[in-house]
């Protein structure tokens, strides 16, 4: 018996129409405020023209950064000066969209802002569910590709946390080390985590035992792929926390703090 049929006809009537009692609406407040917060902020800072970068430290908001105003973190000015304008905005594009559309990120938007459905076993307020075979939605079916944009995306933030332990005095290791250094590892898991890497390595295979080696690595991303939401959202938290800190040591708020 599904849970429609053992509604009465006027739980069927209302919206949210559950047999649940547990608060069933809290972890949807909750990623909604999650969500919420992590987009305002990093909409704010991308369209920032200065605090991104301090001495070996940049935000990875802005990495990589395309323009010759970044300094020494210009991976490739492929631009010239640009500073009028954010250099967040020449790049921010595809890490958003490769998220966006990424399975689990989709699983806790849809329930935040489209209840669609809010939580398990609860009635949608939608009449019919459409699926993503309609725009807006079809546009999800792009993230394999965009998934093949994040790999030099992953390569540069990881140079970014290398970079960052080359001080103008010689190595260390400072608190921004840690939370640029952190945040790639973080967005590196989550990628090759991603469903779409997974099935490139070993999605089309019909005998592993004739591919070794595309069979060890489908094995190591499979796992990764397991803990794929545990690691997608806090990948997403350290994108603000690490940029409200270098932005913090750029305008001279704090000082960074050095390990050695």
């Amino acid at each position: 018996m599904t849970v429609t049929e053992t509604r009465t006809p006027g739980q069927r009537d209302r919206r949210f129409s559950t047999l649940r009692t547990d608060t069933w609406w809290l972890p949807v407040a909750r990623d909604a405020l999650f969500l919420g917060v992590v987009l305002l902020y990093s909409l704010w800072a991308s369209l920032q023209t200065s605090g991104y970068a301090v001495d070996n430290y940049i935000s990875p908001i802005f990495s990589p950064c395309l323009t010759s105003n970044c300094g020494e973190h210009a991976n490739l000015a492929l631009v010239g000066d640009w500073y009028k304008w954010s250099p967040a905005l020449l790049v921010a594009a595809f890490p958003i969209v490769f998220r966006l559309t990424c399975y689990y990120y989709r699983k806790v938007y849809y329930r935040a802002y489209f209840l669609s459905p809010p939580a398990c076993a609860v009635l949608e307020p939608r009449a019919k569910y459409k699926g993503e075979a309609r725009f807006p939605l079809i546009l999800n079916n792009i993230h394999r590709y965009f998934w093949v944009v994040a790999l030099p995306i992953v390569a540069i933030l990881l140079y970014d946390g290398y970079n960052s332990l080359r001080f103008p005095d010689g190595w260390g290791l400072g608190v921004g080390s840690v939370l640029i250094i952190v945040n790639a590892l973080l967005f590196a898991v989550y990628t090759l985590g991603c469903h779409s890497c997974r099935h490139i390595l070993g999605g089309r295979l019909k005998n592993f035992s004739r591919h070794p080696l595309r069979y060890r690595a489908w094995t190591l991303v499979s796992r990764l792929n397991a803990r794929h939401m545990q690691v997608a959202l806090p990948s997403l938290a350290m994108i603000p926390i690490t940029d409200l800190y270098i932005r913090l040591v750029a305008n001279g708020t704090i000082t960074d703090f050095r390990f050695f």
